[in-house]
């Protein structure tokens, strides 16, 4: 079997610099731009990639963030500051992507540091965007690690990172979906995972804004796995309480890495809400 996924570059300034990013879609129709967690990259979103009834309608993109997957950084990185994703690096970025790729007002779907970003991105560019999914959405969340062992010479980062991957997925999830996430996270550059924690767990804390979200200009949809202590179903539905208009599921069985964990339950939960999406 051939899947109907293309994969392609993209030549893309970001932030001042030209990065080559690599970016998969499949399907026709409303555009649908998938974001990855932190310390991964698109490949999370293969199964809505190749699943028939979302490819009817949608023109689904999945890209790996610079630093990330295939995308590598920009020409000079070694002799720059350590990585550190910031919220308007992070919203530039998805918002230039959308813009290049020719996505026009786009559904933006993001899990973990992309739940975060869908928060942003509702508060500053939802008259932009067509509708907003936030996959294990929290305003913020503390640090639940010490951070100087996940870019430490003498661990390996790739390693912990897997293993702290692991612990946040639902015991329900299928072994063979459980242990390829983790080995998408063991894949990972050194420092990309805490550079992207710093955005998740310091500088992208949105609370103090969340009043100011407007559903009635972008709907807002926060699905939640109920195995997670990272966005706990809690943190989520405490952010929702404060969105006038916010649609909460909390997805059972599921843990925080929904859309690839387990694919086929995310999927059952994942389509109607796309479906209610695309009949407005």
């Amino acid at each position: 079997m051939i899947e109907p996924i293309t994969g392609r570059y993209a030549h893309l300034a970001l932030q001042g610099r030209v990065h080559r990013i690599y970016y998969e879609e499949a399907g026709e129709g409303m555009p649908l731009l998938c974001l990855h967690t932190a310390g991964s990259d698109s490949r999370q979103y293969r199964a809505v990639l190749n699943d028939a009834h979302i490819l009817k309608s949608y023109r689904v993109v999945a890209f790996d963030m610079p630093w990330h997957g295939k995308s590598s950084p920009s020409g000079g990185w070694q002799r720059d500051e350590p990585y550190r994703l910031t919220t308007q690096a992070y919203t530039d970025m998805v918002m230039t992507i959308a813009r290049e790729l020719g996505l026009d007002r786009p559904v933006v779907m993001g899990c973990s540091i992309g739940g975060r970003i869908v928060l942003h991105l509702a508060l500053k560019h939802a008259r932009e965007l067509r509708a907003l999914i936030g996959l294990q959405s929290a305003a913020y969340v503390e640090r639940y690690y010490d951070a100087t062992w996940m870019d430490h010479a003498e661990v390996h980062g790739g390693r912990a990172a897997g293993g702290l991957a692991y612990g946040l997925m639902s015991p329900h999830s299928p072994d063979e979906h459980r242990w390829e996430t983790v080995w998408h996270y063991m894949q990972g550059g050194p420092g990309v995972f805490s550079g992207d924690l710093h955005f998740y767990q310091v500088e992208g804390d949105i609370r103090a804004q969340l009043d100011a979200i407007d559903t009635s200009a972008c709907p807002l949809y926060l699905l939640t796995g109920e195995y997670d202590y990272s966005a706990s179903p809690r943190d989520t539905e405490a952010a929702a309480a404060r969105i006038r208009g916010a649609k909460v599921t909390i997805m059972k069985g599921l843990g925080h890495f929904p859309m690839s964990e387990n694919p086929q339950a995310f999927l059952n939960y994942l389509r109607p809400v796309l479906d209610e999406i695309r009949l407005r």
